[in-house]
């Protein structure tokens, strides 16, 4: 038998669909204009890799616009490519790449920033336009023509479910050990769902490939490209002192009785902040840590080869090139401490709620009452998206957003008067940290949360120009005083000359 017909035995294990293999550009011409197109992949993990950048192809030569969701962020360069050959009409409900991100603040490409657990509620009700062709990476098919995932599973089951053709990208650059990590399990139709029966962090509860008809896979192409590493920057000085805050935090947790040292069940959202909070628990009195996550990073391995994590439930796993060498080649070795599951399981409501998660998310800016602005550049321009923040904050048993206390310099402060765009309101943050302190909001009114946040979260000189808003603000009355005249000034200003400071 030839070496290829090997490969293809191996990774299709049911004989009918081997002649389905094709080229990427054959399989990428089931797309057509004016479709919408599932496509895997989350936070750069799992995503498909060939048919996309087909597609651009395409779309440089003749008139093909698309409507592409996905469960997160797209690797590669794939997102740019879409955008750069004019096929990306809408797009939703992620992305982080820069050339999509200046389309879609020129208004050129329409973006739905959406939690990352409701988009696969609107297309199963049809509240969206539904999924014409979905195009999912795995690693193998079954006997039954069931579709193994590699490293996410995001929105790739039910798009697989949803959609009416499914293109398979079998990477073989994937280990075929990977068989046997996720656990799909698919909700009911409302209103006559059953309860998410999980109630541990380590329960399996569904199957072990995405089961569809197989007569839907209508094209299967063979790829070998590796997922886009992580580009999660190293803990520097401030990370590192946003980690010590809050293990401190944690530690008179336990002193107090609310916490023991397993504490609970942990995520950490994607990113060089939280990625370092999650390292620094190695330093503290923690012992048989869980984490019920969306993107498992470099750190859950960390604290995995420490021993002091016990178990970790994500929806990808998004690591740099040295960890991903380490854990993708030695997968048996934390196969039965991992599970992947559907992003809307690892983010639903009710499972964070039953869970009593330790919600660590990053904010962009944040204001003096504790409102959360996790997506737009002075209110207006989008970043990358809420992701899944907003599915934990608002469910989590402590909802912790971090951030640095200045950007570019100093010319930025991140804690305003009045925040310029709310993704998480002050009603869904308990805790905010910077690497000057923590502020624990449990419990405090607003004119005390103002008082806390800018005694124990702002650097010089910004803590005296937001104490001197305060003292103004509180002159004119309310339950969360504020200047209208003066909520912005520091956005305008900054706007203006490059700084916010005066």
């Amino acid at each position: 038998m030839h070496h290829d017909q090997h490969v293809q035995h191996d990774r299709i294990r049911l004989p009918q669909l081997r002649e389905r293999i094709t080229s990427a550009a054959q399989a990428a011409t089931w797309i057509k204009d004016g479709m919408t197109v599932g496509m895997s992949g989350f936070t750069r993990a799992g995503d498909a890799k060939a048919v996309p950048l087909a597609v651009a192809d395409r779309a440089r030569e003749e008139t093909l616009k698309i409507t592409v969701i996905t469960g997160a962020s797209l690797g590669g360069d794939t997102d740019r490519q879409l955008t750069e050959s004019g096929a990306l009409a809408r797009r939703m409900p992620f992305q982080t790449d820069p050339a999509l991100r200046a389309a879609i603040n020129k208004g050129e490409v329409m973006f739905i920033d959406q939690h990352l657990s409701e988009t696969v509620e609107l297309l199963r009700t049809g509240q969206i336009a539904p999924i014409d062709v979905a195009v999912i990476e795995a690693v193998a098919i079954t006997e039954t023509g069931g579709i193994v995932p590699t490293t996410s599973v995001g929105n790739s089951a039910s798009f697989a479910i949803l959609a009416d053709k499914v293109i398979v990208e079998i990477n073989t650059s994937m280990s075929p050990a990977l068989e046997g990590l996720h656990d799909i399990f698919i909700p009911k139709r409302r209103p006559s769902r059953e309860p998410m029966p999980l109630t541990s962090v380590s329960d399996r509860i569904g199957t072990q490939a995405i089961e569809i008809p197989p007569e839907k896979i209508v094209a299967i192409v063979f790829t070998d490209k590796p997922d886009s590493a992580s580009t999660i920057l190293p803990p520097d000085a401030e990370t590192a002192a946003i980690a010590g805050h809050l293990i401190d935090f944690f530690a008179g947790e336990i002193a107090q009785g609310r916490l023991t040292e397993s504490l609970m069940p942990i995520q950490a959202g994607i990113g060089t902040i939280a990625n370092a909070v999650v390292s620094g628990l190695n330093e503290g009195p923690f012992r048989h840590l869980t984490m019920y996550s969306e993107v498992l990073q470099d750190s859950t391995f960390e604290l995995f080869d420490s021993g002091k994590l016990d178990f970790a439930s994500g929806s990808s796993i998004t690591v740099s090139d040295a960890k991903g060498r380490e854990v993708f080649g030695n997968i048996e070795r934390y196969k039965d401490r991992l599970v992947l599951r559907p992003q809307e399981v690892s983010n639903h409501p009710e499972v964070v709620r039953r869970l009593g998660i330790i919600a660590i998310n990053t904010a962009l800016e944040f204001d003096i009452y504790g409102n959360v602005n996790s997506t737009h550049v002075a209110g207006t321009h989008m970043m990358n998206g809420i992701g899944g923040s907003g599915d934990f904050a608002r469910n989590a048993y402590l909802s912790v957003f971090a951030t640095k206390s200045v950007a570019k310099g100093g010319k930025i402060s991140s804690i305003v008067p009045m925040a310029s765009h709310v993704d998480h309101n002050e009603h869904d943050v308990d805790v905010v940290v910077t690497e000057v302190g923590l502020a624990d909001l449990r419990g405090l009114a607003p004119r005390e949360r103002a008082q806390r946040i800018i005694d124990n979260c702002v650097a010089e000189p910004y803590k005296a120009m937001l104490r001197e808003y305060v003292e103004e603000a509180r002159r004119g009355g309310g339950q969360t005083p504020h200047v209208l005249e003066k909520a912005f000034e520091w956005h305008v200003r900054y706007r203006e000359t490059g700084s916010m400071l005066p």
